[in-house]
C-alpha cells in the first residue's frame, strides 16, 4: 500500500500547488500593492483581466478539487479492503499511478489550451478512479 499511499499523497500536493500559477498571474496583473491588499476596488465586479492561461490554470485547479474527494474516498476503501485481500494492492497501486499521471497531465493540457486531449486525460483519471473503486465492493 506504500505506492498507493505515494500516489494519493502526490495527488494532494499537484492539488494543493495548481492554485500556483493563476495567483502568480493575478500577481503580475494586479500589482503588487493590489495583491497584498486583497482585492481591487469593485471586487468582484470590477477585476483585471488575467490572461487566458491564468484563467485556465484555475479551472484546472478546481477541476482537480472536484475530483479528490472521489479519489481519496476509493483509495481509502481500497485501503481498508485490502486487509482482507492483498491481491487488490497491486491493481490499485497501478490505477493510483495512472490517476496521478492523467492528472498531472491534465493540468498541463488544460492550462496550454492544447485542444482535443483535455477530456479524453480527463476521462483516464476518472477510469482509475472507477476502477480503484471497483476493486473496493468486487
Amino acid at each position: 500500500m506504500d505506492t498507493v499511499y505515494t500516489y494519493l499523497a502526490l495527488s494532494g500536493l499537484l492539488t494543493i500547488l495548481l492554485w500556483t500559477p493563476y495567483i502568480l498571474a493575478r500577481l503580475f496583473v494586479w500589482g503588487l500593492p493590489t495583491f497584498l491588499n486583497n482585492y481591487p476596488e469593485g471586487f468582484p465586479a470590477k477585476q483585471p483581466e488575467p490572461p487566458l492561461w491564468a484563467q485556465r490554470a484555475q479551472r484546472a485547479h478546481l477541476n482537480m478539487v472536484e475530483t479528490m474527494p472521489a479519489f481519496v474516498a476509493v483509495v481509502l476503501a481500497a485501503s481498508y479492503f485490502a486487509k482482507a485481500d492483498a491481491s487488490i494492492i497491486p491493481v490499485v497501486a497501478q490505477w493510483a499511478m495512472i490517476f496521478f499521471i492523467a492528472r498531472l497531465i491534465h493540468a498541463v493540457v488544460y492550462i496550454m489550451g492544447i485542444p482535443f486531449l483535455r477530456t479524453p486525460v480527463y476521462l483516464v483519471s476518472w477510469l482509475a478512479v472507477l476502477v480503484i473503486g471497483a476493486q473496493s465492493i468486487l
